[in-house]
C-alpha cells in the first residue's frame, strides 16, 4: 500500500520554504506522494456545514492564507525528483475544463509525468455563490468536465458539445507526458460513486470515521457503476484520505479513526490494506507544522517500514 502525505499550503505557515521543505522531507523519508488541497476563495461567513468535521465548521479561517493547489504543485516539480504531486481534490465546477486540463498537463510535463488529479464537485455553496457558480448544477457540471477533458486528453482535433460546455475544432497540446493521466474521483455520496465508476482511475473518498470493511463495501458500488458503464471492474482502484493522530502511547482503539501509537497505526492501517486500499493520502493533525513534520518523521521511520513489509 502506498502512502501519501498532505502538505501546509494553508495556515499560517504557508510559504516557499515550509512548502518546499516539507515536499523534500516527505521524498527523503520515502512516501509516496504529497497532496495539496484546493480553495479558491474563502468567505467569511460559512452557513454550509463542514461535512469533514464532527462541529461541521470549516478548518481553515479566512483570515489565514490559503495557497492555490495547482500553483503549488508546479512549484514542487521543479523542486522534487521523485515523489507524486496530486491534488485532493480539484473542484471541477469553478474551472472550465480546457484551462485545468492545460495546468495539469502542464504540470504533468514539469514533473516528467508525476501528477495525480484528484477531483471532485466541490461542498461549500458560498464559495460556488462567490464564484458565479451554480450549486445546485455542480454533480451535472463535474460529469461534464470530465467528459470533456477525456477528449482534450486523449485526441488530436477536440470537440465537446455539452450543457455546461462547449468547444470546437481545438487543439490541447501536449499531452499528459504520462500514457494515462490518472484521475482520482473524490466524493462519497452515491452520485460521487458512480461518477468515479464512469470516469475515475481510482475512487478517492475522504473519509473521516469509517472502517476499512465500510470503506470496502462502499467501493464495490464503484465496481459496479465501472460494469454499468463498460469498463472492467478492476479499472477503479481503492484509494483513500484520511486524517491521522500518531500518539506517544498506546490509546483506546476505534476502528473508524486512525489514531495511536506507531504499533497501533501498524494494524490499523494492515486493515485497509487487507481490505484492498491501494493508496493512502494522510493528514497530520497536529496543530503546528513543526509538530506535524515530527509526526510525519516518526511515522516514516516507525510505521512505513511495516507496510511495506
Amino acid at each position: 500500500m502506498e502512502v501519501g502525505v498532505f502538505l501546509p499550503i494553508s495556515g499560517r505557515a504557508a510559504g516557499p520554504e515550509v512548502l518546499a521543505g516539507a515536499a523534500l522531507a516527505a521524498e527523503r523519508m520515502g512516501y509516496d506522494a504529497v497532496w495539496s488541497a484546493d480553495r479558491v476563495v474563502t468567505p467569511w461567513r460559512i452557513e454550509t456545514p463542514y461535512p469533514y468535521a464532527e462541529d461541521g465548521v470549516f478548518i481553515v479561517p479566512p483570515d489565514r492564507p490559503f495557497l492555490d493547489s495547482m500553483a503549488c504543485l508546479s512549484f514542487l516539480a521543479a523542486r522534487t525528483d521523485r515523489i507524486r504531486l496530486g491534488i485532493s481534490v480539484l473542484v471541477l465546477p469553478y474551472r472550465h475544463p480546457i484551462y485545468w486540463a492545460r495546468l495539469a498537463t502542464t504540470i504533468d510535463h514539469l514533473s516528467r509525468g508525476r501528477l495525480v488529479m484528484g477531483v471532485g464537485a466541490g461542498w461549500m455553496r458560498e464559495e460556488f455563490e462567490a464564484l458565479g457558480v451554480p450549486y445546485t448544477d455542480r454533480g451535472r457540471m463535474t460529469d461534464e468536465a470530465l467528459e470533456a477533458v477525456g477528449v482534450l486528453l486523449r485526441e488530436e482535433r477536440c470537440t465537446y458539445e455539452g450543457a455546461f460546455y462547449r468547444f470546437r475544432d481545438v487543439s490541447m497540446l501536449p499531452k499528459a507526458r504520462q500514457e494515462r493521466l490518472p484521475i482520482w474521483v473524490g466524493g462519497e455520496a452515491r452520485a460521487a460513486r458512480r461518477r468515479a465508476g464512469r470516469f475515475g482511475d481510482a475512487w478517492f473518498p475522504y473519509f473521516v470515521r469509517i472502517t476499512a470493511a465500510e470503506l470496502r463495501a462502499a467501493h464495490e458500488e464503484v465496481r459496479a457503476a465501472a460494469v454499468a458503464a463498460g469498463r472492467a471492474a478492476e479499472a477503479v482502484a481503492l484509494t483513500s484520505c484520511s486524517p491521522i493522530d500518531l500518539t506517544a502511547v498506546d490509546v483506546p482503539q476505534d476502528p473508524a479513526r486512525l489514531r495511536g501509537s506507531p504499533a497501533q497505526l501498524v494494524e490499523a492501517l494492515g486493515e485497509y490494506r487487507r481490505a484492498g486500499v491501494a493508496h493512502v493520502a494522510l493528514q497530520f493533525v497536529a496543530p503546528r507544522w513543526p509538530e506535524r513534520l515530527a509526526q510525519m518523521e516518526r511515522f516514516a521511520s516507525k510505521v512505513l517500514p511495516a507496510l511495506r513489509g
